[in-house]
């Protein structure tokens, strides 16, 4: 019995150091120490507009008259992952937008769940309240391939074309619970920054890239907008997909062939449920428009102004 007694009172002793030693970490790590204030968003690029969760960070440029195209930016770089596209496309005569996503950037973390329903309603907000013409082109990255395509799927009178780039495919949903999770990102944030640099296949061509990441986690709400979109953004690439070319929509996929982020071999499984024109890209990774600037941009625009 007191053998007993000594291995409770030790496991419970380790139990109360290991939760002592992960709250310290926690309070370590964690970024996350200001709010976005009306002050911070003075000195940013873009312009903000409020819709019904709070206010979204965007850009707009291009002609008044030109063919409006969107782009939608992938699950945690905000919107300066467009950068160069962007331009490239106002340079074409297009009037395009990028913006962030809740919880992402400058834009507000509203303290809601991250579905499905919150992502469509940015977006359709975002259209109505900058008055765009409509029909509108979309193009998403990434995670921003699943947003597109539900949005399409969702409001296809809304929607002209669709361009995916290297679209997310498998929702790897964590099986832990929430909260852990959350402590994870927290105490291994400085991984998650470091780790957008291997969605390139020659990172060091872009020093300056985790730099441009940074500032976003350390405003409250950035690692809780992820987590939250990990649980409750349900999808399955094959279903989502299949939505999509359910509406009939002219589709440009693009596919860095060297992605390990999200794997060149499942552009033949959206292929086999979504007609689309399609670019493999040979040497690049995961984002084929900031590898090969100069065959994918031209390729987006050519198939937009088709």
């Amino acid at each position: 019995m007191k053998f007993l007694k000594n291995l409770i009172v030790t496991v419970i002793a380790l139990l109360i150091f290991a939760v002592a030693a992960i709250a310290l970490l926690y309070f370590v790590k964690n970024k996350e120490h200001k709010e976005i204030s009306p002050l911070v968003r003075k000195n940013t690029n873009g312009s903000y507009v409020t819709l019904n969760l709070g206010q979204t960070h965007y850009e707009i440029d291009g002609q008044d008259t030109g063919k409006v195209v969107i782009l939608i930016h992938g699950f945690s770089v905000p919107y300066y992952i467009w950068d160069g596209t962007f331009e490239n496309l106002v340079e074409n005569g297009f009037r395009v937008v990028r913006y962030d996503m809740y919880g992402r950037g400058f834009s507000d973390r509203p303290d809601v769940l991250y579905n499905q329903k919150l992502y469509m309603d940015q977006l359709s907000e975002l259209i109505e309240a900058l008055h765009l013409k409509k029909p509108i082109s979309m193009a998403g990255v990434s995670f921003g391939g699943i947003v597109a395509a539900d949005f399409a799927a969702t409001y296809p009178d809304l929607v002209n074309k669709v361009v995916l780039i290297d679209p997310a495919y498998v929702n790897k949903k964590s099986k832990m619970p929430q909260f852990l999770i959350d402590v994870k990102e927290a105490i291994t944030s400085t991984d998650r920054a470091n780790g957008q640099m291997d969605d390139f296949l020659y990172p060091e061509l872009h020093p300056d890239w985790v730099k441009l990441y940074l500032p976003q986690m350390e405003y409250k709400g950035f690692r809780n907008a992820l987590v939250s979109t990990n649980y409750n953004y349900t999808y399955n690439g094959r279903v989502t997909y299949a939505g999509l070319n359910a509406v009939k929509k002219p589709v440009l996929l693009i596919w860095g062939k060297e992605d390990k982020t999200v794997p060149f071999n499942y552009s033949d499984s959206v292929r086999s449920v979504l007609k689309t024109d399609f670019l493999p890209v040979e040497d690049a990774a995961h984002l084929p428009h900031l590898d090969k600037t100069s065959i994918v941009n031209p390729a987006i625009v050519t198939f937009l102004k088709k």
